[in-house]
């Protein structure tokens, strides 16, 4: 059995976007926190690894949202490390509504271990696997599922660019792996309304696409000044469902950063329930969509 760790953290109303939800990176920062109280619990805290001069980057993460969390609820996040294996791990989430014990979000991230001089990765040390599976260690794990491939953007696709900003950035001097996710929401909110759907309007017909699985990969940091561009494109459009498609690459040599393929949901903001896009919504991002 893994050492399994809970962190119970009150929803603050900064968190929450126009819906009165909270924002979807919100969520992995959740993560972040509860992982690093974890990681401290079972002995390795950020300053022994500090002192290590080792880190772990995140390499890929998938989350699926369940039900909103609002402002003033307190959601329980429960995490574990699922498995090692030569210089990767998996941790896994769930999270869970305070007082009623609702189910949130499920998730997990692959992370791997990395030589914070040389930016390598390294052996994991077989002391670190002991602290987090005191009861031994489980048999090795198979290989990972890679990251769903995207179908190339249409035409149509749609870009923006900025730059990293200081407030992104964090004590490792990359930008925060959550920032990621708020470029790429960004992005498809100007998407939205440059396709003559903005926010106003779908809550005004009372409805808006909602979030529920999120599958981010990422590829290369990024620091402080880096202008980056982020590219978007809708595929796989069902009668309530699409998954619209990110890419963010840096402007000055066309790395590829991250890509992010987000399943979204036209839901009836009474309800909560699915219900069918709009032919006219359809119409007009038609351009958007390699289908």
């Amino acid at each position: 059995m893994p050492l399994i760790h809970e962190r119970t953290i009150r929803v603050r109303y900064g968190e929450c976007d126009a819906l009165g939800h909270v924002n979807n990176s919100h969520y992995l920062r959740y993560m972040q926190e509860a992982a690093f109280d974890g990681s401290a619990a079972a002995g390795y805290g950020v300053e022994r690894y500090a002192a290590m001069r080792r880190l772990w980057v995140a390499r890929q993460t998938e989350i699926e949202y369940l039900r909103p969390l609002h402002y003033g609820d307190s959601v329980i996040v429960r995490t574990w490390i699922h498995d090692f294996r030569k210089v990767t791990s998996r941790r896994m989430y769930e999270m869970r509504l305070a007082g009623t014990n609702e189910p949130v979000a499920t998730a997990s991230t692959e992370w791997a271990f990395i030589d914070s001089d040389s930016g390598r990765p390294a052996l994991i040390p077989i002391d670190a696997v002991s602290a987090y599976f005191p009861e031994g260690a489980p048999p090795p794990a198979p290989a990972r599922e890679r990251f769903p491939p995207q179908p190339p953007p249409p035409e149509g696709v749609y870009k923006i660019r900025r730059r990293v900003a200081w407030v992104e950035i964090d004590s490792a001097g990359y930008v925060n792996n959550p920032v990621f996710l708020t470029y790429t929401e960004d992005c498809g909110m100007s998407a939205i309304a440059h396709f003559k759907w903005p926010v106003q309007r779908m809550i005004a017909e009372g409805c808006a696409i909602v979030a529920r699985k999120n599958q981010i990969e990422y590829l290369q940091t990024a620091v402080l000044n880096d202008e980056i561009e982020i590219a978007t494109w809708v595929s796989n459009v069902r009668r309530a469902s699409a998954t619209r498609h990110y890419t963010i690459a840096r402007v000055s040599d066309g790395v590829l950063l991250a890509r992010v393929n987000t399943l979204g949901v036209w839901m009836n903001l009474k309800t909560g329930l699915p219900v069918r896009f709009p032919q006219e919504l359809l119409t007009d991002f038609a351009p958007n969509n390699v289908s």
